[in-house]
């Protein structure tokens, strides 16, 4: 692998230190889930950096980027694009906005389910299919939601089957206050920030590629399928978790190791990344959420109790 695109990762998180304060985790799981081929759901509260962060990540990786602002009366051709009909009996695909390297799909949740499932087969395929006309989507292909927090006022929480699509979920929460200071005293030079094009899309591709290299020893395979199964068995989940949680934890640590420098996957990758796989796939039996059960302890209690391989 060439010295350009392994110092890649680095370079793109590098240049948007000056446009972005602080959210180094998010910023750090966006890439993550880019390499990784998956795409990445940001879930916060109003006013903390997620469109920003997502819009400026794009930014750097070159290509094409729209965004899609989502409102009860969005609909399905919204996202996907429509024919237009002409009166010479004529017709032509009039795509909509999901046709894009990154698309930011911002404030999810706050469309309906309908609305919603316009974009299950884009992130499950790569594809659009429009009066049973099937369009291919640009690669590389990655959608980037943001929501608010589960339960908020005018939301429509998202079905396990759009959820199960998102490789990762990630918390926006609140600045620190040394990050707040700094983002209060440099508002006008963050707001009028210019990120650099530090990649395009057939070096993302190239990355992409390069990951799938690394390699996963079969201890640690035993090791992400144990933690799946545990957390898939716990009496206080519903809905056990697909092959998708194991297979996002697969790739995402492959990734992860990548961004690090490493050809190989360590213990350490599969736990950092297991939270982030998981916590949006949980759907808890009624009387754990009426308690108000954490699904992070859920996850934390497997951490804690499937044993970690001794040996690579």
């Amino acid at each position: 692998m060439n010295a350009e695109l392994r110092g890649l990762p680095a370079r793109i998180l590098n240049g948007l230190n000056h446009a972005i304060i602080g959210k180094q985790e998010l910023r750090r799981l966006l890439l993550i889930g880019l390499i990784a081929g998956g795409h990445v759901l940001i879930e916060g509260l109003p006013g903390t950096a997620k469109t920003t962060t997502a819009k400026r990540f794009a930014r750097t990786l070159g290509g094409e980027f729209k965004r899609i602002q989502f409102a009860p009366d969005t609909l399905p051709t919204d996202v996907t694009g429509f024919y237009l009909h002409l009166l010479t009996g004529a017709s032509s695909f009039v795509p909509g906005p999901v046709f894009a390297n990154v698309v930011l799909a911002d404030e999810l949740n706050r469309t309906t389910p309908r609305t919603q499932a316009a974009l299950v087969e884009a992130m499950q395929e790569a594809q659009v299919t429009v009066d049973g006309v099937t369009h291919d989507l640009p690669q590389p292909y990655m959608v980037i939601a943001s929501q608010m927090p589960h339960g908020g006022p005018g939301t429509y929480p998202l079905t396990s089957v759009q959820a199960d699509r998102f490789l990762f979920r990630v918390w926006s929460g609140l600045s620190s206050i040394e990050d707040e200071r700094r983002i209060v005293t440099e508002i006008d030079a963050i707001e009028t920030a210019d990120v650099p094009v530090i990649a395009n899309p057939e070096m993302v591709l190239a990355m992409r590629d390069a990951a799938k290299t690394v390699t996963v020893a079969p201890s640690l395979t035993d090791y992400t399928l144990a933690l799946v199964q545990h957390i898939r068995h716990d009496s206080r989940v519903r809905e056990p978790l697909s092959p998708r949680a194991s297979i996002a934890l697969h790739k995402g640590a492959r990734a992860l190791a990548y961004i690090e420098g490493r050809d190989y996957v360590i213990p350490d990758d599969v736990k950092a990344l297991l939270p982030h796989v998981v916590h949006h796939r949980l759907v808890l039996s009624s009387e754990m959420e009426m308690s108000g059960v954490d699904p992070t302890k859920i996850v934390e209690e497997a951490l804690e109790t499937v044993p970690v391989p001794k040996t690579l």
